[in-house]
């Protein structure tokens, strides 16, 4: 039961998490129609780039990281099923208020908004989408925890590939949502899809060895994550393996449209975002269930995020040198990069094994929603390196090149600090 409603829990939360990437253009041209209106044609796409990179990259990412400590912290001090709850009740609501953003009428019932500056749709956009990341932070981590504490030291790495490659497949389905529905029909779906939820959460029990430590002192200590420096290195260690993920799901697919035509797409192939996050997803979904299973097969956690780094960089490989040829091959190369970046539920397993029964839930829920924050800072990284190139033609793929091939150095440098956990007993608390 409780790897069904974590699965049922992370596909809900995936789908939440994309509707922005897959609504942005539709939404945004909605929203700042007034301000699109005065700029002319060629320079919309822009607008709406930059937009998307404050809205999404830095305002829900950071909400995810906001989100990560609060409902870290109170999955080990107060529970893993509280968290399950208050998160999904959060974001769940989040997402059905960004259905009905809209100017305010200052004479109308609703004229006190603009007195506390929500009286425009953008202002109470901006405040939705990081309230709804603070309330998507608290899903993956306490579900893995949860079904890592329940589940056998030998099954436990089968048992989370379950739960990550049931939740990427949300994306796929929200992109089919978006396609057949308004952006405003389709956020109201995935604000009711999480209240379902919670009627199928009743029959989840709690975490064993959470309750073992529910009287002591020190459960939820997030100053336990930075000191001594020798678990400190190995948490930012954990983090910086999967930054990866989140850069090439965040800049080179969400920005696909910018990149694709740099690279010399003609306009009347520039790719879709939708389709290109939908066919990211359909490869991390692939590549989640590969890396569980070799994980398992290799009894190695490191072993196989290594191997998925490698084809990490195969995929961005072929995303900058075959991806502007056609609108087919670019759509192909983002699968490619989806399938080198689902090493995600290694990666979540790996950050829960890593740390003692007292700090799981703050370490398996910090450590997702930094690297998913890491999305503003690669994404930051990427328009500082295309300004400093001077906006040549080009300029947008060269700037992601680069951009590329640091966040991989890194990730591979963070492999190094991480130590393997595959079949360790997870009945340990941290000192």
């Amino acid at each position: 039961m409780a790897v069904l409603v974590a699965a049922l829990g992370y596909f809900v939360d995936i789908f939440d998490l994309l509707l922005f990437a897959l609504l942005r253009k539709a939404s945004l041209r909605e929203v700042l129609q007034v301000q699109l209106a005065g700029e002319p044609a060629e320079r919309h796409d822009t607008i709406l780039r930059d937009w998307g990179v404050w809205l999404d990259n830095t305002l829900q990412m950071t909400g995810l990281m906001v989100g990560g400590i609060l409902w870290g912290v109170l999955g080990d001090r107060l529970g893993r099923l509280s968290v399950l709850f208050g998160s999904i009740l959060m974001y769940s609501l989040a997402n059905l208020l960004n259905a009905m953003v809209a100017d305010v009428d200052p004479a109308g019932p609703l004229g006190w908004l603009g007195a506390i500056g929500l009286g425009t749709a953008i202002r109470q956009y901006e405040v939705l989408r990081f309230l709804a990341g603070v309330g998507l932070a608290g899903e993956l981590g306490a579900g893995i925890t949860l079904v890592a504490e329940l589940t056998s030291r030998e099954r436990r790495g089968l048992a989370t590939t379950i739960v990550a490659t049931v939740g990427i497949l949300g994306a796929v389905a929200a992109y089919f949502v978006t396609q057949a529905v308004s952006w405003r029909v389709a956020f109201a779906v995935g604000g009711v899809l999480g209240l379902a939820l919670l009627a199928l959460r009743v029959g989840v029990v709690e975490s064993g060895m959470w309750g073992h430590i529910r009287t002591h002192r020190n459960r939820g200590a997030i100053w336990m994550l930075v000191w001594p420096p020798a678990r400190m290195r190995r948490y930012l260690c954990v983090v910086l393996m999967a930054v990866p993920i989140w850069f090439g799901v965040g800049t080179l697919v969400k920005y696909g449209d910018v990149i694709g035509a740099s690279l010399g797409l003609p306009a009347d192939q520039k790719p879709d975002p939708g389709r290109s996050v939908m066919w990211c997803y359909v490869g991390l979904a692939m590549g989640d269930l590969a890396s569980g299973l070799l994980s398992q097969w290799l009894r190695s956690r490191r072993k196989a995020v290594l191997a998925f780094h490698l084809i990490t960089v195969a995929g961005m490989a072929t995303y900058f040198t075959l991806g502007g040829r056609s609108q087919a091959a670019f759509y192909a190369a983002c699968w490619a990069i989806g399938l080198g970046c689902g090493y995600w539920a290694v990666f979540a397993t790996t950050a829960a094994e890593q740390f003692g029964t007292n700090v799981r839930a703050t370490a398996a829920t910090t450590a997702p929603n930094l690297v998913r924050w890491s999305a503003a800072a690669t994404a930051a990284l990427w328009l500082w390196i295309e300004r400093g190139l001077g906006g040549q033609p080009g300029a947008a793929w060269q700037a992601a090149v680069i951009a590329a091939v640091v966040v991989m150095a890194v990730a591979m440098l963070g492999l190094l600090g991480v130590r393997e956990t595959y079949g360790i007993d997870l009945d340990y608390e941290e000192k």
